[in-house]
């Protein structure tokens, strides 16, 4: 078996280095191959692998885990923007107002439309409400000095409400006695939220900012240091990560701030307008002026190309774990109303009084992809232990939802953005 998925992920990758970047220019996303290649292995296709979500659910979760903080970081990377600049706001109210908008919609219809209890319906939007950084990279920006206004709020978007979402999980599976919210919910208040939240951000920005301050040094002084960017970026998600959570604090925040902290390192170098200096090339991973660039640019591509290296082997298990659980038309029910009136009332919601166009509106209305996120909580409840007929339903619901995002909104993803900058060009 091992030997069939090596052999399976070489073909894939060497498949999509030879026709990537033709795939980049037809209605069809990366997410969307590996997903139809992952059913085709499966039961409902040549039946060779089985990955069943409720008794494989400690190594999917894992898998997912992994792909999301190295997304996560990649996220924080990209955005160069000031955090002082008012735009921050927009993806803010969106990853806070709009995703609680979402929540609460899809608790109503998991409690009306699918007779769930509360805390189970709580749990489905909670795990449906983050949009995903992993499989929305033909929406996201594009490059550090990306000013798109709709790019910025769904790349920064979907880096913030995966961790934000977080809380709310936990919610769900408190109401259902799954865990401890303390005496009216304040436990979970005080600590699953605020100080998960706070501590998070705070981890992940002082160890971004100790690291990368560290090598700098380190490449300025002693020329050391240098060629091992794959390690510093591997080794600052681990520190920020896995010092948040054994502090109960949010991993997935903390991961988030720590590639903003590098960056940040990155663009106050630059806004000193000092001159271009003319070294060497062999000379710029150590001279003042342009070290922060060269470590910011070679720890995000690193990145970029791990993300898809993660993104290909979590949908790949996706795909073959649909046909192992019983799929029903309430998923894609569910999958349309969240699409089509959901997420637009949501994003309508979120940047009420917001100054943006109705093209700006619009596209951010269609573009709430679900995906690696949304997997990773599922697997996390699963591996709570809830009752087995809630977990069929939940892992049937979400299953759904997730494969129809993928399939509609990596097909429009393509022609939406490229009709897009046709209209802007002009």
């Amino acid at each position: 078996m091992i030997s069939f998925w090596f052999l399976v992920a070489g073909a894939l990758l060497l498949l999509m280095a030879l026709v990537g970047s033709a795939v980049d220019r037809l209605p069809l996303s990366p997410g969307l191959i590996y997903l139809l290649v992952g059913v085709a292995l499966g039961p409902a296709g040549l039946g060779i692998v089985s990955l069943d979500p409720m008794g494989r659910s400690p190594e999917l979760m894992l898998g997912c885990e992994i792909a999301l903080v190295i997304s996560l970081f990649t996220v924080g990377l990209k955005l160069r923007t000031s955090l002082s600049d008012p735009l921050w706001r927009l993806p803010f109210r969106l990853a806070t107002i709009s995703m609680a908008v979402v929540i609460a919609a899809i608790t109503l219809v998991g409690v009306y439309g699918f007779g769930l209890p509360l805390g189970a319906a709580v749990l489905l939007g909670a795990i449906l409400a983050p949009t995903d950084p992993v499989l929305a990279s033909d929406v996201q920006v594009r490059h550090a000095n990306d000013r798109d206004r709709s790019r910025f709020m769904l790349t920064a978007e979907g880096g913030m409400n995966d961790g934000i979402a977080f809380p709310f999980v936990l919610l769900g599976m408190g109401l259902l006695g799954l865990g401890n919210l303390g005496p009216f919910g304040a436990r979970w208040l005080a600590l699953d939220l605020v100080w998960a939240a706070v501590a998070g951000l705070a981890i992940g920005w002082l160890c971004g900012k100790a690291v990368g301050h560290l090598v700098l040094y380190v490449r300025r002084e002693f020329k050391e240091a240098v060629g091992w960017d794959d390690f510093q970026a591997l080794g600052l998600i681990a520190l920020s990560y896995g010092l948040s959570l054994a502090l109960h604090a949010n991993g997935f925040l903390a991961v988030l701030a720590a590639g903003l902290a590098m960056r940040h390192i990155e663009k106050k170098s630059a806004d000193k307008k000092q001159p271009a200096p003319k070294i060497a090339k062999s000379e710029e991973v150590t001279h003042p002026t342009t070290a922060p660039a060269h470590m910011v640019e070679t720890v995000l591509g690193f990145n970029e190309r791990f993300e898809r290296i993660g993104e290909l082997v979590v949908v790949l298990a996706l795909g073959a774990s649909l046909s192992t659980v019983r799929l029903d038309y309430g998923g894609l029910w569910l999958a349309l109303v969240l699409f089509v009136v959901i997420r637009p009332a949501s994003v309508l919601a979120g940047l009420a009084g917001a100054s943006c166009s109705r093209r700006e509106l619009k596209l951010l209305s269609w573009f709430g992809i679900r995906g690696i996120g949304s997997r990773y909580y599922l697997m996390y409840v699963i591996e709570a232990g809830p009752p087995a007929e809630l977990t069929e339903k939940l892992v049937s619901l979400v299953l759904t939802v997730v494969a129809a995002s993928i399939a509609v909104h990596g097909i429009s993803a393509t022609p939406v953005m490229q009709r897009r900058r046709r209209r802007t060009a002009r």
